[in-house]
C-alpha cells in the first residue's frame, strides 16, 4: 500500500469509531465524570478532612491522580474491547479489514487509536472536574501527558487482546470488573505504600498499575512512592509487550480466521 492509501485506511478506521463515541457521549463520557465526582465528595471531602495529609500532600489532591487513572484505563480498555467484539460478531466488519491489504501494524494502530483518544479525553475531563475540589500545582506537565498516553495506550492494547479472545459480552466485562479495577485500587490510589506493612508493600510493588498511578501522581503533584525512572521503564516495557502480542494476533489471524 502507498502512503496515501495507508493514511486513508487509518483515518477511515479512526473516523468510524470516533463518530460512534461522540454520538453516544452520555454513555462514553458522562459516567466516569459522575462517578469521579462522587469519589471526590466521599473520599476527598469527607475522609480527607479526617486524614489530613499524605506525604505532605493534602489527601484530596493525593487521590486525584488515581481517580483520573481509573477513568482513563477503564474507558480505553472498554472502548477497544467492545468495538472490536462488535466488529467481530455483529457487524462483521473485521472480515473486510482482514481481507484488505492493510498491514497488521496499521490494523493495530487503527483499532487502539480511538481507545487512546477516549481514555485521554475522559481523563482530562475528570482532571478538570477535580479542580473544583483540589488545585494541584502540576510541577511536571510533561509527565502528566506522558502517563496519560502510556495508560490509555496500554489499556487500549489490553482491550484489543481481550476483544480478540472474547467469545461473548461476558468475556469483555469480566476483566475490567475482576482484574483492572482491583489492581488500580490496590495500586496506591487511596493510600501511600509507605503506610503498609512490609509484606503488603512487596505485593504492591508487584502490581504494575502501582507504577502508572505513581508516575501520574509525580507529574501532577511532584510526589511519588517510587522513582519516576522506574515507572517509565515498567510501563514502556508493558506497552511493548502488549503491542507485540496484539500485533502477532492480528498478523496471524489468531481467533479471527477460525
Amino acid at each position: 500500500m502507498t502512503s496515501a492509501q495507508l493514511l486513508t485506511a487509518y483515518t477511515t478506521m479512526l473516523r468510524k469509531d470516533l463518530v460512534r463515541i461522540v454520538r453516544i457521549w452520555p454513555q462514553t463520557f458522562l459516567p466516569s465524570i459522575v462517578t469521579s465526582m462522587l469519589y471526590f465528595l466521599v473520599f476527598g471531602t469527607v475522609l480527607g478532612s479526617k486524614i489530613g495529609e499524605v506525604g505532605g500532600v493534602p489527601y484530596m489532591a493525593f487521590v486525584v491522580p488515581g481517580l483520573v487513572m481509573l477513568a482513563v484505563v477503564t474507558n480505553a480498555f472498554s472502548n477497544v474491547a467492545t468495538a472490536f467484539f462488535q466488529s467481530k460478531f455483529f457487524v462483521r466488519s473485521i472480515d473486510e479489514i482482514l481481507v484488505s491489504p492493510m498491514p497488521a501494524w496499521l490494523m493495530l494502530v487503527g483499532f487502539i487509536s480511538t481507545g487512546v483518544v477516549r481514555g485521554m479525553v475522559v481523563g482530562l475531563l475528570v482532571l478538570l472536574v477535580s479542580l473544583f475540589f483540589a488545585l494541584p500545582s502540576v510541577p511536571h506537565p510533561f509527565f502528566v501527558l506522558l502517563f496519560l498516553l502510556f495508560s490509555a495506550t496500554l489499556f487500549a492494547l489490553g482491550g484489543l487482546i481481550n476483544g480478540i479472545y472474547a467469545k461473548s459480552f461476558d468475556g469483555i466485562s469480566i476483566v475490567p470488573t475482576f482484574v483492572i479495577t482491583p489492581l488500580v485500587y490496590l495500586g496506591g490510589v487511596f493510600y501511600s505504600v509507605q503506610a503498609l506493612p512490609t509484606w503488603a508493600q512487596a505485593i504492591t510493588y508487584a502490581n504494575p498499575l502501582f507504577y502508572l498511578v505513581n508516575g501520574f501522581r509525580y507529574g501532577l503533584l511532584g510526589h511519588s512512592d517510587v522513582s519516576i525512572g522506574v515507572c517509565v521503564a515498567v510501563l514502556a516495557a508493558m506497552v511493548g509487550a502488549m503491542a507485540s502480542v496484539a500485533w502477532w494476533q492480528l498478523q496471524n489471524g489468531f481467533g479471527l480466521k477460525q
